[in-house]
């Protein structure tokens, strides 16, 4: 990650971490009132849950296909690995520090799609369930890719 010169945007992240509590406390409202008993989840849910946003959080901050969620963000072409969030001192750089974090965007898609799975259960957990099966995937195909390189070598 590049060295930051310019002055931290302490306010722009301030109003980032608001507005993910602010909607936490929102989905947890509407659970309310829904009535949804997130109690309802096993220790299965929580495994998915975290492949799932393993898939989504290095899809957004890596894949070419959520480049344009990173480019109003970031300095250098999106997508093509050199990517760092523009050095501006506001709430452009408090984004382009996020959605170019794994770590960091993981925190929202693991909130988006535990309050998605409480709030609207059926969607939740066909979308937490979908992005979990590409995780898989994902570790599928590079375990086969290494296996028949490895393969290949020896014979």
């Amino acid at each position: 990650m590049a060295v930051l010169t310019t002055r931290r945007p302490y306010g722009a992240y301030a109003g980032i971490t608001g507005t993910f509590v602010g909607g936490l406390a929102i989905a947890g409202a509407l659970a309310h009132l829904l009535d949804r008993d997130p109690h309802e989840h096993d220790a299965l849910d929580l495994v998915v849950l975290g492949a799932a946003t393993f898939k989504a959080a290095r899809t957004i901050t890596r894949d070419d296909v959520a480049s344009f969620i990173r480019e109003p963000f970031v300095e250098g072409e999106a997508g093509d690995g050199d990517e760092h969030p523009v050095e501006s001192g506001d709430l452009r750089q408090a984004i382009g520090e996020l959605v170019t974090c794994s770590r960091c965007v993981g925190t929202w898609v693991a909130a988006g799609l535990a309050a998605t799975q409480v709030v609207a259960p059926r969607f939740g957990r066909l979308l937490t369930w979908s992005l979990g099966a590409a995780a898989a995937n994902d570790f599928l195909q590079a375990g086969f890719t290494a296996l028949t390189g490895k393969a290949n070598e020896l014979g």
